[in-house]
C-alpha cells in the first residue's frame, strides 16, 4: 500500500521535471533540461524513498525525430561513431499505412517513462517533442546522452523496416570494442537479456526474420551503443512493415503493452 500510494503521490511531484521546452529546431543536440518540482514535506519524502526506484535515473532515447526527412543537409552530416562516421540522423521507417517510427517511439517512450516515474525513477528523455519542424538529436548525442545526464542505463527504443514476412522483437547490445564499449559491453548484454525477458513476460514475440530466434542480437555499427558509457542496449520493438506488428504498434494497447514489457526488463536489469 505504502508503495501504491508514494507512485501516485510522486507521478503528481514529477510531471513538472518530465516538461520541458522543445528542442531548437535549428540544432540537432539540445542539452536536456529538468525542472525541480517543489521539494515535497517529508512525511511525502518518506513514502517517495520507498519506491521501488527511488535514486535511479534512466535515459530514454525514442528513436530518431519525425521532422528529420525535412532536415536532409542536417542528418545527413557525418558524426563520430565509434572509430569511424556515421550520418547524424536518419528519416526512420513507417508502417505501410504511414504511421511513423518516430511517433511510435515517442509515444512508447512517454508510456515507459510515466511508468517508471510512478515507480520513483527520474526519466531523461534525449528529445522532448515529435515534431515535423525539428531533427536530431545526432547519434553520438544520444550515444553519449545516458552519462551525459548520469543514468544508471540506457534503452533506445525503435520500429524496424525489414520485409514484411517477418514479425516480431529483438534487442541489440554493444560488441566488447576497445576502448569503446569493453566497459560496458557485458552489463549491457545483461540488460539486453533483461529486456528481452521483460517482453516476453508481456507474450509479445520474437523476431521470426533474425538472431534464430533468441531475439538477442550484438552490433559493433551503432553510434547509440559504441559512444555509450553507461549500460545500453536497442530494441526494435517489431517490425513496421509486418501486417500483425504495425497493427499492434498503431494500438494504444499495443503501445501499453510494449511499454509494459520494457519497464518489466528494466526492473529485472536493476534487480527492483
Amino acid at each position: 500500500m505504502r508503495t501504491a500510494v508514494a507512485a501516485a503521490l510522486l507521478a503528481g511531484l514529477v510531471a513538472t521535471a518530465a516538461a520541458g521546452p522543445a528542442a531548437d529546431a535549428q540544432r540537432a543536440d539540445p542539452t536536456p533540461v529538468v525542472t525541480p518540482a517543489p521539494a515535497p514535506a517529508p512525511a511525502l519524502q518518506r513514502l517517495v524513498a520507498t519506491a521501488p526506484l527511488a535514486g535511479i535515473t534512466i535515459a530514454l532515447d525514442p528513436g530518431h525525430q519525425l521532422g528529420n526527412h525535412n532536415f536532409p543537409r542536417q542528418i545527413r552530416r557525418p558524426v563520430p561513431a565509434g572509430g569511424f562516421s556515421k550520418p547524424c540522423n536518419t528519416t526512420g521507417t513507417a508502417t505501410n499505412s504511414g504511421y511513423a517510427e518516430a511517433t511510435f517511439t515517442w509515444q512508447v517512450s512517454r508510456l515507459v517513462a510515466a511508468r517508471l516515474r510512478a515507480l520513483g525513477a527520474e526519466v531523461v528523455l534525449t528529445r522532448t517533442a515529435n515534431s515535423e519542424s525539428l531533427w536530431g538529436p545526432c547519434v553520438d548525442y544520444r550515444g553519449r546522452f545516458g552519462a551525459r545526464v548520469r543514468a544508471r542505463l540506457e534503452v533506445s527504443l525503435h520500429g524496424d523496416g525489414a520485409r514484411s514476412s517477418g514479425r516480431g522483437f529483438h534487442v541489440i547490445a554493444p560488441v566488447a570494442r576497445a576502448p569503446w564499449t569493453t566497459d560496458i559491453a557485458a552489463p549491457s548484454y545483461r540488460l539486453a537479456k533483461a529486456l528481452r525477458a521483460g517482453l516476453d513476460s508481456r507474450h509479445l514475440p520474437r523476431s521470426t526474420y533474425l538472431a534464430g530466434g533468441t531475439a538477442l542480437v550484438r552490433r559493433s555499427d551503432l553510434a547509440t551503443l559504441n559512444l555509450s558509457d553507461v549500460p545500453v542496449a536497442m530494441i526494435e520493438l517489431g517490425n513496421m512493415r509486418n501486417a500483425s506488428d504495425a497493427r499492434r504498434m498503431k494500438s494504444p494497447t499495443g503501445r501499453a503493452t510494449y511499454a509494459a514489457g520494457v519497464v518489466a526488463g528494466i526492473r529485472k536489469y536493476l534487480g527492483r
